[in-house]
């Protein structure tokens, strides 16, 4: 499959009729679908072909090559009612997370002002909740108002949305919604059962609709086979438009989950899927997320080779640790990576 790089015009191929249409010069990409043996074709490459041809579209689409510095808190911590095998904060599973009511304001308000001052540029607000109730909106809505009026991006993942609740946090200022796909449709089964893949779909569409921006990524390491993760990316490729932020998660395996004790994914597994979410997702912050910690620098700078362009950033996703921000700042500094100053990000065509 070819994508289209910066050239004097740029040819798209009408579905209705086979002509060509010419358009002004831009820097786009043809709308496209990936099928799943095409993706899976990429994930087969050569280790160093793969690398390669995603350093290209990398440094293409980002020329300026920084980092985004994003903190996830959360804000209403365990107790959910979901069966999702690989999270903590299941009520149903025995992990020590326990149940916490909604963070107060100044709580929030205080760890979006410590990001901010370690140079995060996007703040982002998890609650372990199915789906947001009425009196939880409220709550939200304010946070999202102050943490934007900090000059934060800002980002939420509360569950399922509603059309008027999504539209109800756009109003107060959201700038994304969370909401991932988790893995290929043919495997979901195996990991959840309290809510199905449309379930998912249908929140990104009400998300879509209000004019917020979407967060939506996957877990790797889950037990899927190449050709499952290879369908979770074409999912995500799929989308129309594909979401601007790709989080990536490697699972971190918790004692207590059903998914504790699996055998670990390859690191250079992890690195092949970063770079295959790159070349099919040009224009997307690509995000290291969960699971850095055992991954050590070396994969991580093969992750970034591989155009990876953002991070979670701070000791602790929801409630699994992650690296220290000096240890972060240590890394890109040894790279020679820059990290992004402003929240100018570029949307997807």
């Amino acid at each position: 499959m070819q994508h289209l790089s910066q050239t004097e015009q740029t040819i798209s191929h009408s579905h209705d009729a086979h002509t060509l249409q010419f358009q002004p010069p831009v820097k786009t990409i043809r709308a496209e679908t990936w099928p799943v043996d095409e993706v899976l074709a990429l994930f087969d490459l050569p280790f160093n072909d793969l690398m390669f041809r995603a350093q290209q579209t990398h440094r293409e689409f980002f020329p300026d090559a920084d980092v985004e510095l994003a903190t996830l808190l959360s804000i209403k911590t365990g107790g959910c009612e979901e069966d999702c095998g690989y999270c903590p904060q299941a009520a149903r599973y025995d992990t020590g997370v326990e149940a916490k009511k909604i963070l107060e304001l100044t709580e929030v308000l205080d760890a979006a002002q410590a990001a901010k001052d370690n140079g995060a540029t996007r703040f982002c607000m998890g609650a372990a909740w199915r789906s947001p109730k009425d009196r939880d909106m409220e709550k939200v809505e304010t946070m999202v108002r102050a943490v934007k009026a900090m000059g934060l991006e800002t980002c939420a993942t509360l569950g399922m949305l509603k059309e008027e609740q999504a539209q109800r946090l756009k109003d107060a200022g959201l700038d994304f919604y969370n909401h991932n796909l988790d893995t290929a449709p043919e495997f979901y089964s195996n990991v959840i059962s309290t809510r199905d893949y449309q379930d998912r779909l249908d929140t990104l569409g009400h998300v879509r609709s209000a004019g917020l921006k979407v967060c939506c990524g996957g877990i790797v390491g889950m037990g899927e086979s190449r050709r499952q993760r290879a369908g979770l990316i074409a999912q995500l490729a799929n989308l129309n438009p594909y979401p601007e932020s790709v989080p990536v998660n490697h699972l971190v395996q918790v004692e207590g989950t059903p998914l504790h004790g699996l055998d670990p994914l390859d690191p250079l597994e992890f690195v092949r899927t970063i770079a295959v979410a790159r070349i099919t997702m040009p224009m997307a912050r690509v995000r290291l997320s969960a699971g850095r910690s055992q991954m050590g620098e070396a994969v991580q700078a093969m992750c970034f080779m591989a155009g990876a362009n953002s991070i979670f950033y701070g000791d602790k996703l929801l409630t699994t640790g992650n690296p220290e921000a000096d240890d972060d700042r240590a890394l890109l500094n040894k790279l020679g990576l820059k990290t992004r100053g402003t929240f100018t990000a570029k949307t997807c065509a």
